[in-house]
């Protein structure tokens, strides 16, 4: 049995690791901006294709649909978080930069330890704090600039509305214990971000299709990186070990916007960010070794 559980904690913690990395590539979906689509025909798109793709896994895995009416209540209040949570913050990213968008993003571990203290009676261990303060650090040195511009308050607020609910969709999906696959948890939860993105693309300047290759190539890239792989390892991550250590492995979703641009776009490597990175891996590899409960 401790042998089952230890395997369950590495297994969530590799998860939750994986799930940040591909998430931290949701950035890229900015890119389709540039083709004159609409937040909500970008999202349409990302959650569309994964869900067909989510359909055609389960199809193969022979997998029912059928769940009972409880179920179904949590999967809708989980997949209008996951909507909420996207839309404002690929809105953000039209009025500020998507790096700083995306450290903005990162209060939601501070906001999912407050909502299990407050709520669930969650303890915040040492452990746990000082993993808060070395990724907080790590994060204002990769992106901190001396004499940088006015931040959008709009801008900032959905982030932090982006930050608030998925901080409460990782609880709910800790807290709800629903027995059932991650590939079928998120076959619903994608249904209802793209019913929802489908709606509110008719107030966004409507539908249009992908009109290249590259378009294309985004549009599959958020679809498989950021949706199904980020989702469906973030579900076994909450189950396994748990809402906040989730969370504040998020940390390496910027972590992986610097790495990105210093391998793919060139930008230049500094010290502040080696001493970034490092705090941030820190806080990481703290909560994947920590002891429950010490």
């Amino acid at each position: 049995m401790i042998e089952i559980t230890k395997n369950k904690k590495l297994f969530g913690t590799i998860c939750g690791i994986g799930a940040a990395v591909c998430y931290g590539t949701n950035p890229l979906g900015a890119q389709l901006y540039s083709e004159g689509m609409g937040t909500s025909c970008v999202l349409f798109w990302r959650f569309g294709l994964a869900w067909l793709i989510i359909a055609i896994v389960m199809m193969l895995r022979k997998e029912s649909l059928r769940v009972s009416l409880d179920e179904l209540k949590v999967l809708l209040a989980l997949g209008l978080l996951f909507f909420a949570s996207s839309f404002t913050l690929y809105a953000s990213f039209r009025l500020m930069d998507v790096g700083v968008a995306s450290t903005i993003l990162f209060v939601y571990p501070v906001m999912t330890a407050a909502i299990m203290a407050l709520f669930f009676k969650e303890r915040l261990t040492g452990a746990t704090i000082l993993s808060i303060v070395l990724s907080f650090v790590g994060v204002v040195l990769l992106y901190w600039t001396p004499g940088g511009g006015r931040l959008s308050t709009a801008g900032i607020l959905l982030v932090l509305v982006s930050a608030l609910t998925y901080a409460v969709y990782i609880i709910v999906v800790n807290r709800s214990k629903l027995m059932m696959s991650s590939f079928k948890i998120n076959f619903y939860v994608l249904i209802v971000c793209t019913l929802g993105n489908l709606i509110s693309s008719l107030f966004d300047g409507g539908l249009q299709i992908p009109a290249t290759a590259t378009s294309w190539f985004y549009v599959g890239w958020l679809a498989v990186v950021p949706a199904i792989l980020a989702l469906v390892m973030m579900v076994y991550a909450a189950k396994y070990i748990g809402s906040t250590p989730t969370a504040i492995m998020g940390a390496l979703e910027p972590t992986t916007a610097v790495l990105i641009g210093i391998f793919f776009f060139g930008e230049l490597f500094s010290f502040r960010l080696a001493i970034g990175i490092a705090l941030i891996f820190s806080s990481v590899i703290i909560i994947a070794v920590r002891e429950d409960g010490k």
